[in-house]
């Protein structure tokens, strides 16, 4: 007997139930049908129906062309299906989603909505919804959530390789190349010009720089002296990365400050001044980093999330009371990577850590033990041992094109990843219009 025998016979029911409604007085209502097996699950006409309506709402609202009614309704019924297969992982897992991160992921939706939590209430009565149902959908998008980046982000893996290739090419030196807002002056001499004119446009540049370093304001100098095609907008050149200028134009910038104003340079149209107005993306980065140490707590099926919770509040009141950090996580972390070290994370650099992780580490003084808090690997709690000010500008560099390389990957890894647990799966669709046979790669 495979696993399947007990969903085909509720099937088999579902059927003598339906065939009885339709012999049934006119005052029966059919009974809801199955559209899709998948796995140990089914997904239920009612609910393709209840997403079909949402979808269709958010692409009339976009007033945009829906696709025909079948085309829309085998994409809809293939999101259930992989939303089924998501949610049976995150269960055999024992993924969770506590009550106190599912208020506050609704009260992030309602801040977001601009509302009132009662306003918030009667807009989803309008839109057929009661809070109950609202908070399951949001705790079934956080379950998916979490399932996904805990597998794919396994599946991820960024070289020093892959991070060097990268900041060679000449996408990496654009992406690198800080930019700056910048102001130009143009004092215009031909190259052929006799030496007298060259000297008299090489002495206006420089009693014009001159009296920028003054305090004169530079866009009212070049509205009246430049000859440059944006004089009359006070020669301002906009945002622009080094690399997008001219050669000329980028080594005279080469050590200049913000609010500094280049020497006179020439080029075949004459003597050139470059006032940088602003920079974004500067190539030094003195970071703050913070040496902290962690426990980690996984949910499981004999663990629950409260549980978790519960024990890591017990190890903080014994820290609180003078137990030593590093004694509690070698005996009770499940970090394998940090366990043995007592939970040692080292000196962190921005962007190394999930954004939950790193708001906790943020916002617990040096010398103090944050309360228990949730991220995808599961519940933690963290000591900040110290602070420091770095000039880590290449790791910097370094870390920032790891990250831009990962989060290009996420997405076609994603749809990977769900491609292949939807392939190694049982599906069988059951719309009436289709003849569909049964997917599957087991043996049944």
């Amino acid at each position: 007997m495979t696993k399947f025998t007990s969903m085909r016979g509720l099937l088999a029911l579902l059927a003598l139930c339906s065939l009885a409604a339709g012999t049934a007085s006119a005052q029966v209502q059919t009974l809801d049908r199955v559209v899709a097996v998948v796995d140990d699950d089914v997904v239920m006409a009612s609910e393709l129906q209840q997403r079909m309506d949402t979808i269709v709402n958010q692409i009339r609202a976009q007033q945009v062309q829906a696709p025909p009614v079948d085309i829309l309704r085998r994409q809809v019924l293939e999101q259930l299906i992989i939303e089924r297969l998501q949610l049976q992982m995150a269960s055999r897992a024992g993924v969770t989603v506590s009550e106190a991160e599912l208020d506050q992921a609704i009260a992030r939706v309602q801040q977001g909505a601009g509302v009132s939590p009662e306003e918030f209430r009667q807009r989803l009565e309008a839109d057929g919804l009661t809070m109950k149902s609202f908070r399951q959908q949001i705790r079934q998008e956080l379950l998916i959530r979490r399932v996904e980046q805990g597998s794919v982000n396994r599946r991820i893996q960024i070289t020093e390789q892959d991070i060097d290739n990268f900041l060679r090419s000449k996408e990496g030196e654009f992406w690198k190349s800080p930019q700056y807002e910048l102001g130009h002056i143009l004092i215009p001499v031909s190259s052929s010009a006799p030496a007298d004119e060259v000297t008299k446009a090489r002495e206006k540049a420089q009693q014009l720089a001159q009296q920028i370093r003054g305090g004169a304001d530079f866009r009212q100098l070049a509205i009246a002296n430049s000859a440059g095609q944006n004089a009359l907008s006070g020669g301002d050149l906009g945002w622009r990365k080094t690399v997008e200028l001219p050669t000329l134009f980028a080594d005279a910038l080469e050590e200049l400050k913000v609010g500094e104003v280049t020497e006179p340079f020439r080029s075949d149209a004459g003597f050139h001044l470059l006032k940088i107005h602003a920079q974004r993306g500067a190539t030094e980065q003195v970071v703050e980093q913070t040496k902290v140490r962690h426990i980690l707590v996984k949910p499981s099926a004999i663990l629950s999330d409260d549980d978790a919770y519960n024990k890591l509040i017990d190890l903080r009141e014994q820290i609180m009371k003078g137990a030593d950090f590093g004694e509690l996580a070698r005996e009770n972390s499940e970090d394998i990577g940090t366990m043995l070290s007592g939970g040692d994370l080292g000196w962190s650099m921005p962007g190394q850590f999930v954004p939950e992780f790193t708001q906790a580490m943020d916002n617990t003084p040096v010398g103090e033990v944050s309360m228990p808090f949730r991220s995808q690997f599961g519940w933690h709690i963290l000591k900040v041992d110290g602070r420091r000010k770095q000039d880590m500008t290449d790791q910097y560099i370094r870390n920032q094109a790891a990250n831009l390389l990962r989060n290009r990957r996420y997405e076609e890894e994603l749809q990977n990843w769900r491609r292949e647990i939807r392939d190694q799966a049982y599906v069988e669709i059951k719309l009436p219009e289709t003849q569909e046979q049964p997917e599957s790669t087991e043996q049944q």
